[in-house]
């Protein structure tokens, strides 16, 4: 005999119907009662004559006399049990990353179905409790009986089979969100066209997945790297940040002094250094905000420095004037400028791929579990967003990660008066002569503002300018008492602003930056002894414009257009 019965009613066997609800008849206290009276039901409605029976087992075939198809009882059977409450995800195809997808969707605590074609998976699954459901889904009638869903995953190896799915799933369901497994690009394309909403290919999420934890691996060894190497120091750390320093870089150093304060408070006393001037209106009130520490660096504080970290900038003689022979033991930085080779007993992280060096910094926080307080993550999350432009200029979803972590650890008034200063006479200044002086020609701006006590000033009047009409890229230079300082802005996708200041004037100074905003700093030697720099400056820049309009292409345009 074919048929056997399950004591609690539910019977398991082929061609499975809906499972039993609450509101059926409740199940026999044994399987000979059972039996009885289904026979009674099926002997009065076929006009057959059963004999009754009150053994324990059902009597096999031929002690009945009554054909083997006849005896097998229709009955509810489609699943073991019934969750309650609407079905959100249905999974077609249980393989194995049908079931990876299932056991990530069980931690939700939504309702899962899932639904294969092969009896012995679909009866492993009831078994672990899953409500599973034996279909064959390239029929077109496999939806009839099956809860409504509200995302649907076709998971199978046949991109044929997940094809035929999709377009019947579609059909009958407009609105529910399909992600379909494909086994081709030209196989995705079909399932796209036939209506998947995102289409899966396993092969690329397990390289995106293990890249990602090689990732979240090596930032955990890297921070605790540099932990054990701060605390195995007795003496004097020196943080220096770039020339003339930013948020990101006066955060970054900040941050730096946390972790080595967690790390060696007892044995490490830690200073913070930089070079230039703190001359914009913002940087100015960071700084006398959040009442950070920071010393002029002298040769003389640098011979007192038992340990040296540079933060923001990739070397030493790289937008800093530390002896280029110098022994640095932490770089950590967002640009690749610097040529320093890294020695066994050096730490150097440079990730050109972030978008401020505040975010690597925040990840060894989040890594090494350093308790964090509102100054240094107000300091941090400004760091970000005045490196990013606001998230609008070299972002990467980690700073917004990393800026998302800060946020709610920052203190909200003193960021906003951060960011809403005063603005000095000169600055403005230096914007109307930037404005006034303008020349374009091709998309390029150029703006010579003279003298500057500020050279903060220039990099707000070529954030303005890079805005006019027309305008694809602008430079405005000035000269102060010991450099022309260059100020760049780019949105001209062909060109990296960066490279380009990097290559026409690295010979002459400081140079460098990124794909659309760049700076470079060409000292004056024995010309700084010139008393009207102004006029210096008309003497001189021609010449040195010329190299980038030569590398840019403009010169010989100009020579095309006056031929």
């Amino acid at each position: 005999m074919k048929a056997f019965f399950d004591l609690t009613g539910g019977p398991s066997g082929k061609n499975p119907q809906k499972c039993r609800k609450s509101s059926d008849p409740k199940p026999e206290k044994n399987a000979s009662a059972f039996f009885n009276r289904t026979n009674e039901s099926h002997r009065k409605r076929e006009g057959v004559i059963l004999p009754a029976f009150t053994s324990r087992h059902p009597p096999d075939k031929e002690s009945l006399n009554y054909p083997e198809s006849d005896i097998f009882c229709t009955m509810p059977q489609e699943a073991p049990f019934e969750q309650p409450g609407p079905v959100k995800y249905c999974i077609f195809g249980c393989g194995t990353n049908g079931y990876n997808i299932i056991l990530e969707l069980a931690k939700e605590h939504e309702r899962v179905i899932v639904v294969d074609k092969d009896e012995t998976r679909v009866r492993h699954l009831r078994d672990q409790k899953f409500d599973a459901y034996q279909r064959d889904i390239t029929s077109s009638d496999f939806l009839l009986g099956l809860p409504q869903f509200e995302i649907a995953f076709i998971m199978t190896g046949d991109g044929d089979v997940n094809h035929a799915a999709v377009l019947t799933i579609r059909k009958r369901y407009p609105g529910v969100q399909i992600v379909a497994r494909s086994t081709d690009p030209v196989n995705g394309q079909k399932l796209t066209a036939a209506g998947a909403d995102y289409v899966l290919y396993p092969q690329e999420v397990v390289a995106r997945q293990a890249i990602l934890q090689v990732k979240k691996q090596h930032a955990s060894r890297i921070s605790q790297r540099l932990f054990t190497l701060l605390a195995g120091w007795e003496g004097t750390l020196g943080i220096i940040t770039h020339k003339n320093p930013d948020p990101d870089a006066i955060s970054s150093a900040m941050a730096l002094a946390e972790i080595a304060k967690q790390a060696n408070a007892k044995t490490l006393v830690i200073r913070i250094f930089y070079e230039g001037n703190i001359g914009h209106q913002e940087n100015r009130t960071f700084v006398n905000l959040l009442d950070i520490k920071m010393e002029h660096l002298t040769a003389d504080a640098l011979e007192k420095c038992t340990y040296l970290a540079l933060v923001d900038c990739s070397g030493p003689g790289a937008n800093n004037d530390v002896p280029p022979q110098t022994k640095i033991h932490i770089i950590i930085d967002h640009h690749r400028e610097g040529k320093h080779v890294a020695t066994q007993n050096s730490f150097v992280d440079i990730r050109p791929g972030v978008g401020a060096t505040a975010s690597i910094m925040t990840q060894y926080l989040q890594e090494l579990d350093v308790p964090v307080d509102k100054r240094v993550a107000t300091a941090l999350l400004y760091g970000i967003r005045t490196d990013t432009k606001e998230f609008k200029r070299n972002v990467t979803p980690q700073d917004l990660s990393y800026a998302g972590f800060l946020l709610p650890l920052t203190d909200a008034d003193l960021l906003d008066k951060i960011m809403s200063p005063s603005m000095s006479q000169e600055t403005l200044d230096v914007i109307g002569k930037a404005i006034h002086e303008r020349k374009i020609q091709s998309g390029y701006l150029f703006a010579n503002v003279g003298y500057v006590m500020n050279r903060d000033a220039l990099p707000q009047a070529a954030d303005l300018l890079i805005t006019l009409e027309g305008v694809n890229t602008a430079l405005v230079y000035g000269i102060t008492d010991n450099a022309i300082v260059i100020s760049a802005r780019n949105r001209d996708i062909r060109l990296h602003i960066g490279n380009a200041l990097s290559e026409a004037f690295g010979d002459m100074g400081d140079a460098g930056g990124h794909p659309n905003m760049a700076a470079a700093t060409l000292p004056l030697h024995y010309f700084g002894k010139v008393e009207d720099k102004a006029r210096l400056l008309e003497i001189v820049i021609e010449p040195v414009l010329k190299k980038f309009r030569d590398l840019v292409g403009l010169e010989n345009e100009g020579k095309k257009n006056g031929a």
